[in-house]
């Protein structure tokens, strides 16, 4: 099946299964939908999908944006405030701008959760994300 893009109005994006900005972090891997430019930096749209077993990106906040999670597949624990939450498939979650959290999967199984980050720029912190995982891993390796 074919998609027509000629005719999408301006400013529309419409991305087939499987393309995106890809991002490896360690642990997860990162793709991203729409960002930047693409929408005035008013938001940026990712999936963020995490190994079976694995931490994800360590507790942090944002004092001057929020987040919102819909898990699209297995299992996330994701810390909110002092509180852990494991979010099936299916599970919502708002992260309030300033609220620490973080997200990892328990599971033996792959997870992933669809990411709203407003307002945007996040995204240009990825490339710096990527190198601190790279040397991270290169330094548990070892020589």
């Amino acid at each position: 099946m074919s998609m027509i893009t000629n005719a999408l109005p301006a400013g529309a994006i419409v991305l087939p299964p499987g393309e995106g900005r890809r991002y490896p972090c360690g642990p997860m891997h990162s793709v991203f939908l729409a960002d930047g430019e693409e929408p005035g930096d008013r938001y940026s749209v990712s999936i963020w999908w995490v190994d079976a077993g694995r931490p994800g990106p360590g507790a942090h906040s944002h004092e001057a944006n929020e987040e919102l999670f819909y898990v699209i597949e297995g299992t996330m624990t994701f810390r909110v405030g002092d509180q852990h939450v494991d979010a099936t498939a299916g599970t919502f979650l708002r992260i309030p701008a300033g609220v620490t959290h973080d997200f990892e999967n328990r599971t033996a199984t792959r997870a992933g959760a669809l990411n709203v980050f407003i307002p945007g720029g996040f995204e240009a912190n990825m490339p710096a994300i990527v190198d601190w995982f790279r040397t991270a891993e290169q330094a548990q390796v070892g020589p």
